[in-house]
């Protein structure tokens, strides 16, 4: 699991260990209420299943429509640790219909769009009984859309016509909350993608008046990335002044109100807090420290080659908190343990390196140097053995010569 160094990583932690309730019993009587919590109702093509917050129909059965209920509440929840909505206020749990086949996905969205979309979409009307989100199952774009597109349906269930920037700033930056049906957890990598592009707007950067008032003056250029960044910024900066503000907007937003006056509330209740120029000055200064995952290996991998221990570690163990499942960071802070003779922690750090998905002939040939220097001479000619017979091309020579002199 993920621990986030910033605001948000730490309510993402709390919501992903089961699936949770956020209300108490007498909360949960005040709040939606379902026909009967949990009941699977059989009808002719498929299946239906209700629950606190999530009403499902799924054309894949019993089976299914618990899955998708499961993988919603735990997103809602996480929704929640943030946002603070009251539940009660939700008049029906949120309509979900799942479709298993191509044809009948794209036939029942194109019937209300015009056009089908990829994955998954929500489908928002004035009515509410109307809304609804449609998932096209085991499609190839539904693991990217759903984030997306659950999120939006969450917000707007709350405050029908949020400001657009925060909408699409939050759906983006959720749009890599993903799901593990397996271990039926929620695990959260920040959604760095639009990054460097933003860092290289440089002066066409739209300015952040514009951005808080797509609503009213017109959407600007690079409108979504931007959008996307400020909600980064806000949540990540550091700053609990930032973070307040933000989540202080929540409450500014009113259920009733159209887009263009919650947009207005909105940036009012900002200024009350946060000075625009500050501001600027502020984002600013944030997307200029921000780095992607490559650009902090590539960074780390330059002061490594400088002899520069102390800042290459820092770099990779940044790559780290951004992607804990890639090898990368795993296999050079390896090779820093090692250089520094903490052969155990280098040990520890090959492992690592090769349950993510290392070159296994690269790590065999780090653990059999590591061992070697180890006093573990068995081992070591065990390992380094293992790295000449996965690539004798690259590694075969050089184990023979080191066999020699280990022997």
């Amino acid at each position: 699991m993920h621990h986030y160094r910033g605001g948000l990583y730490a309510l993402v932690f709390l919501a992903m260990a089961a699936v949770p309730r956020l209300l108490s019993a007498e909360e949960a009587a005040a709040g939606p209420a379902p026909k009967a919590a949990g009941e699977t109702l059989s009808f002719a093509d498929g299946a239906e299943l209700i629950d606190y917050y999530y009403h499902v129909v799924s054309d894949g059965g019993s089976a299914d429509a618990a899955a998708i209920v499961k993988e919603l509440e735990l997103r809602f929840a996480v929704y929640n640790r943030l946002f603070r909505f009251n539940p009660s206020l939700l008049n029906a749990p949120l309509k979900v219909r799942a479709f298993k086949e191509q044809q009948a996905y794209d036939d029942y969205v194109a019937a209300r769009l015009g056009k089908t979309r990829p994955g998954a979409v929500y489908l928002h009307y004035s009515q509410e009984e109307r809304r609804e989100l449609i998932i096209h199952r085991g499609s190839p774009d539904e693991r990217q859309m759903i984030p997306h597109q659950a999120f939006i349906q969450f917000i707007r269930a709350f405050i029908p016509n949020p400001p657009a920037w925060l909408r699409e700033g939050f759906a983006i930056y959720f749009s890599t909350l993903h799901y593990n049906p397996k271990a039926g957890e929620l695990a959260y990598e920040e959604n760095l993608s639009w990054l460097d592009f933003v860092k290289g707007l440089g002066d066409r950067i739209p300015p952040l008046e514009a951005v808080f008032l797509a609503d009213i003056q017109g959407v600007p250029d690079n409108f979504q990335p931007v959008a996307w960044s400020l909600i980064s910024f806000f949540l990540n900066n550091g700053g609990a002044e930032y973070f307040r503000t933000l989540t202080g907007v929540f409450t500014a937003m009113a259920r009733s109100a159209p887009a263009q006056d919650n947009a207005e509330s909105v940036l009012r209740y900002m200024i009350l807090w946060t000075d625009l120029d500050t501001l600027r000055n502020d984002y600013q200064a944030y997307l200029d420290s921000r780095k992607t995952f490559t650009g902090l290996v590539q960074d780390g991998q330059k002061a490594y080659a400088a002899k520069d221990p102390a800042s290459a570690e820092a770099s990779f163990t940044a790559a780290l908190d951004l992607k804990p499942d890639h090898y990368a960071p795993y296999y050079y802070l390896g090779l820093l343990a090692y250089e520094e003779k903490r052969y155990g922690e280098a040990e520890e750090y090959y492992q690592k390196a090769l349950q993510n998905g290392a070159d296994p002939a690269l790590i065999h040939y780090a653990q059999g140097l590591n061992a070697a220097s180890a006093g573990q001479r068995e081992n070591a000619i065990h390992l380094l053995n293992q790295a000449a017979e996965a690539s004798p091309d690259r590694y075969k020579a050089r184990v023979e010569s080191l066999l020699q002199r280990l022997q």
